[in-house]
């Protein structure tokens, strides 16, 4: 058999793999964060805030995906937010760069290898739902995958998780609360929704996001769902928040460009900022 082929389907290198990442980047730090932040399209602005960080590229790390998209900065920050040791990644990698799945989720497997117990998950998104405005948090209730991908398929490593791993509460409800009181009290424009991810990289026809609409979804991206899927699997506790950085293609009737999503995300840096500074210490209290 082909070493290459089987080092991808093999769930004990993937294990291997993903200790080794996880040991180098704490050699690098004596910091031992619980709460890691995968932060999203335009939203990497947040890591810049943290307090004696340490700054690893993404291409240093052992097999660690290099991410190619615009927005994404492509380095991991360990620092503090506040008195709480956190862990940020500015910028993600996506289906459409040509990763599979596996390679997607493998920070999160890196995370727990960690000691990772909690991820928040932010992305920018097209709305889909009527109420919300561009510009709008929303705190992710639940996802539709059609992405056509997932990278719990291949032999399952139990060490990871098991087999079929439950996705009743895969956004956790407590962590949602916390989200929805302190956005209330920050007087923010949050919502609650439902995302649905695609591969992409093109934007979606106006025909997509009609049945979308219909399908239940109130957002759209292409992003976040393999994390999600893998944090779970390893029991790690999941916050995900999408940025309406535009609405969705057919309903204001404008064109949609990478340019407006960054635009956005600009403008709303430091809203986004204040939701995330209030929430971490209820979630590191709750761990």
């Amino acid at each position: 058999m082909n070493n290459k082929k089987s080092s991808r389907t093999n769930p004990n290198s993937e294990f291997s793999q993903a200790t080794r990442a996880a040991k180098f980047i704490l050699s690098k730090t004596k910091l031992r964060p619980q709460i890691a932040l995968v932060l999203g399209s335009g939203l990497g602005a947040f890591a810049d805030e943290f307090t004696t960080p340490t700054k690893i590229p993404y291409k240093k790390i052992p097999n660690f995906p290099q991410s190619t998209a615009i927005g994404h900065a492509g380095q991991l920050v360990i620092g503090k937010e506040g008195d709480i040791p956190v862990a940020g990644m500015q910028g993600r990698v996506h289906l459409y760069e040509g990763y599979s799945a596996k390679q997607v989720a493998f920070p999160i497997r890196v995370f727990k290898q960690m000691g990772i117990k909690a991820a928040i998950l932010t992305n920018a998104a097209g709305g889909i739902n009527l109420n919300y405005s561009q510009g709008a948090l929303v705190a992710i209730r639940d996802h539709i995958n059609l992405q056509g991908a997932n990278p719990l398929i291949g032999p399952n490593h139990d060490r990871f998780g098991p087999r079929f791993p439950d996705m009743t509460r895969a956004y956790d409800p407590e962590f949602r609360r916390f989200i929805a009181e302190e956005g209330k009290n920050l007087r923010l424009n949050l919502h609650e929704g439902v995302y649905l991810a695609l591969a992409g990289p093109n934007y979606e026809t106006p025909a997509e996001i009609h049945a979308f609409r219909t399908l239940g979804a109130d957002l759209v991206g292409m992003s976040t769902v393999p994390e999600v899927l893998a944090a779970r699997h390893s029991a790690i506790r999941v916050l995900g928040i999408s940025c309406v950085t535009n609405m969705a293609a057919g309903i204001t009737g404008a064109p949609l460009t990478a340019e407006e999503v960054f635009e956005t995300a600009a403008r709303i840096k430091h809203d986004f900022i204040a939701l995330l500074r209030a929430v971490i210490p209820r979630i590191a209290q709750s761990l």
